[in-house]
């Protein structure tokens, strides 16, 4: 219990920046629409020079662990079958509705979330950039490789392959991708950076957090959220996002590839982290259960937070 009070202690700055967001567009102090202003401030420029920076600086050989992220991706895949099944032949839904499902159950919030709570629980958020480019390079091609395959074109007689390579294309060039990129290739060629230019993105990456997290309590303040009159469907999925999905993480990692110390914590809290805040906007591109979608992320979100403390008291 004390482990679970003492981490709780520790992201009371997570809650204060969130908590203020939500209330101040309960309370119309800042209008809910304004969260697009602080989104795209915290996405396209401060976690990017976060990002940026960080993996930079970063000893790459120790980031990316190859068998801490063979465990992730083997929790991924075992989840996405779960989650693929269910969907499927319990659910009964569409290939898209199927693929929605997987986003919603599988990936996860690294930018909003991820990143401000490693920074306060460890100091430092670089472990989450490995699951963060498998996320976006493997797991939301497939997912946008589905989507496109399953569905009419939106222009008369544009290929399959046309519209996968557009979605994958967008995907894996958003600001967050490319300050990855950049980073990484960086660091391997050994690329001289001036002290006064890693002060200046550490400067300007401190604001990532907090205000990514005013923007999130901002857009979920003014969501109008309702648990009742939920369907089966959001319970199942939001339940297998919060607790199954980062369930599956300790136990594979623990017992099957036998990760001790800090990693075993960093895994298991990234799989503990919210459906993403992309899902929503899929939804909406592929017409694909836009409302299960936004009532997904915003539950997953508040669900998560309440949770994290007893993830990282039990990993």
């Amino acid at each position: 219990m004390s482990e679970v009070i003492g981490t709780a202690q520790k992201l009371a700055p997570v809650v204060l920046a969130f908590g203020v967001g939500v209330v101040f567009a309960r309370r119309k102090v800042i209008g809910s629409e304004s969260s697009k202003v602080f989104s795209e401030f915290a996405f396209r420029f401060a976690i990017p020079a976060y990002l940026l920076g960080k993996l930079y600086s970063s000893d790459l050989g120790h980031l990316f662990d190859p068998v801490a992220i063979a465990a992730y991706i083997t929790t991924a895949v075992l989840a996405m079958t779960i989650v693929a099944t269910v969907a499927r032949f319990v659910s009964a839904s569409s290939t898209r509705g199927t693929a929605l499902r997987i986003m919603a159950a599988c990936q996860v919030n690294t930018a909003y979330v991820a990143i401000p709570v490693f920074i306060l629980l460890f100091g430092d958020a670089a472990p989450i950039f490995p699951v963060l480019l498998l996320q976006v390079c493997v797991l939301t091609v497939v997912v946008i490789a589905i989507m496109e395959s399953a569905g009419a074109p939106d222009v008369p007689g544009q290929t399959v392959g046309v519209r996968i390579r557009r979605g994958v294309g967008a995907a894996l060039t958003t600001p967050v991708v490319l300050a990855c990129y950049g980073g990484i290739a960086a660091n391997l060629a050994n690329v001289p950076v001036p002290g006064w230019a890693l002060d200046s993105l550490s400067f300007t990456g401190d604001a990532a957090s907090p205000v990514a997290l005013f923007a999130l309590g901002l857009h979920l303040g003014g969501s109008g959220l309702r648990w009742r009159g939920a369907s089966g469907d959001e319970y199942w999925l939001i339940g297998f996002k919060v607790a199954v999905f980062p369930l599956l993480a300790l136990l594979v990692c623990r017992y099957v590839f036998a990760i001790q110390g800090p990693w075993l914590s960093y895994l298991v809290l990234i799989a503990a982290m919210p459906a993403p805040q992309n899902l929503f906007i899929f939804a909406q591109q592929y017409d694909v259960e836009p409302d299960l979608a936004a009532s997904i992320v915003v539950k997953t979100s508040l669900a998560a937070m309440a949770l994290l403390p007893l993830w990282a008291a039990i990993a």
